[in-house]
């Protein structure tokens, strides 16, 4: 028998954040966003967006939308600051916000390196496999959705497997497809049918994702889904899609006063849409090579930028979102780790609450290596160990071996070291540790090989936590009849 994959509770934080501006940087930002959405306003490609918009009182002038600050502040006000996400197997429910945040794997790789690091296309099989890793990750409390595209389903099909895919291969929470308004309206139902209906009203099981896109638009397929995810209380994280120097001011304070005005300008049409429907406050964060033209990660302007929006999140009490583990190195090298290691360090001292791109990231999010999502996975629980903080529950019993031990002694046999080895301190299991002699002998692997060796082998333990067959019957009954209804051609569905 294969032992229970076993889940970290959500993140509780007890590390202080990381705050660089001081009040009058926070209101000289908040100023200049709300003077971007009162002067510059920001373009709704969207008919139903622009209407709702006339209807709760903004100043329309064709697609563009200028919005009062005191109209915006009274629209956010509504968002909840925390909630609890129901999972499928309710001892892995998660409470959000506030002090609370949760590790979720990367997601739109349209390319893999597999478990021999070969880089290819991947299969709703790569996909299957993915969420069995997320499943057996401790700190990973997501299976996401699209880890990687499935590229033998139909465009228009994809979502139906993408979701069922995450529902039956682990009983962790996950993220929903908002690649059409249509295809939210899927996902939503196909929730419908393994929670139940109500559960939805009561409480959030899913999470969607809409893009702005920099500069200050937002488009119909993001507000499309955005509507379908709110009507049903879901919350859906409003992410700017930045590329700093590009899409943005050149410039980190403009660069968040500008993306701030954007998830701002999202989250107050989440409450038109719903008042106090869930929401985030997103964004993907990457500065752009001046020499390239080449999104960049890891840089110091995207730790500040993150630890800048964080204190805005907070400002508005909001629920934030940010990346993590993000790199462009193309295989799992020296590169892939530095940026990764400081994209997490700045995410988890900014206070991050959805962090996102947690697993598997890599080539500027081209492919997700398993190598590296196992291994990111183990940084994130390291993460999660450093962001919980110092514990002082054995401070006393400590003491008091340093008083039997004395001066000479060693701590490798008392009592206390034995009650608490196992916590003291964190233990990698795939970074190695030991002498140069015990490393050649074991056969002079690299991090990469061990990484792969370890995914076959907890692949290999892998069982499937069973949906109740009548649900996983309704849902394979619902994929097909909407198979059958949608036209099968390589098109984002948006009338089916």
């Amino acid at each position: 028998m294969a032992p229970r994959s076993s889940m970290l509770p959500a993140l509780e934080r007890n590390l202080p954040y990381c705050e660089p501006m001081d009040p009058d940087q926070i209101a000289r930002i908040d100023n200049a966003s709300m003077a971007i959405l009162e002067d510059v306003g920001v373009v709704f490609r969207d008919e139903i967006a622009l209407e709702d918009w006339r209807k709760a009182g903004a100043d329309v002038r064709g697609e563009r939308v200028h919005l009062d600050r005191g109209l915006v502040r009274e629209l956010i006000s509504t968002i909840p600051s925390t909630w609890t996400y129901r999972a499928r197997n309710i001892e892995r429910s998660l409470p959000f916000g506030g002090k609370h945040s949760i590790f979720v794997p990367m997601t739109g790789a349209p390319f893999l390196r597999d478990l021999d690091d070969v880089r290819r296309l991947p299969t709703l099989a790569d996909l299957n496999m993915f969420h069995k890793l997320a499943h057996l990750s401790p700190a990973l409390h997501s299976t996401a959705h699209v880890i990687v595209e499935p590229m033998d389903v139909k465009v228009s099909h994809r979502h139906l497997h993408i979701t069922y895919s995450s529902m039956k291969h682990s009983d962790k929470t996950f993220m929903g497809m908002t690649t059409s308004g249509r295809n939210a309206e899927d996902v939503l139902a196909m929730c419908d049918i393994l929670f139940g209906a109500d559960v939805l009203e009561e409480t959030p099981v899913v999470t969607g994702n809409c893009n702005g896109n920099s500069p200050l638009v937002w488009d119909e397929t993001m507000l499309s889904a955005m509507r379908a995810f709110c009507k049903r209380k879901q919350p859906v994280l409003c992410s700017p899609f930045v590329l700093g120097g590009a899409n943005t001011p050149a410039s980190v304070a403009p660069a968040v006063a500008q993306l701030n005005a954007e998830a701002l300008s999202g989250l107050a049409y989440t409450q038109v849409i719903r008042t106090g429907a869930p929401a985030v406050y997103g964004h993907y964060l990457s500065t752009v090579s001046m020499k390239s033209g080449a999104p960049m990660a890891g840089t110091p302007e995207i730790s500040l930028m993150n630890y800048m929006i964080g204190q805005m999140a907070r400002f508005y009490d909001v629920p934030w979102r940010s990346s993590n583990t993000l790199g462009g190195a193309k295989t799992f090298d020296a590169q892939a780790g530095y940026e990764s290691a400081m994209t997490m360090n700045s995410v988890l001292h900014a206070g991050t609450n959805y962090i996102w791109h947690s697993a598997g990231w890599n080539e500027a999010g081209m492919h997700c290596s398993v190598a590296k999502f196992v291994v990111d996975a183990e940084m994130c629980a390291m993460g999660y160990r450093m962001a919980e903080g110092v514990r002082w529950d054995d401070f006393d019993e400590a003491m008091q071996a340093v008083r039997d031990v004395g001066p000479g002694g060693h701590y490798l046999g008392h009592a206390h070291t034995l009650a608490n080895f196992e916590r003291a301190f964190f233990m990698p299991k795939l970074f190695d540790n030991n002498s140069i002699e015990q490393w050649q002998a074991d056969g002079s692997q690299e991090i990469t090989a061990r990484a792969l060796e370890y995914a076959r082998k907890i692949l290999g333990e892998y069982e499937e936590p069973k949906l109740d067959e009548a649900t996983d019957e309704a849902l394979r009954d619902f994929i097909a009849r909407r198979e059958r209804e949608i036209p099968a051609a390589d098109a984002v569905n948006t009338e089916y």
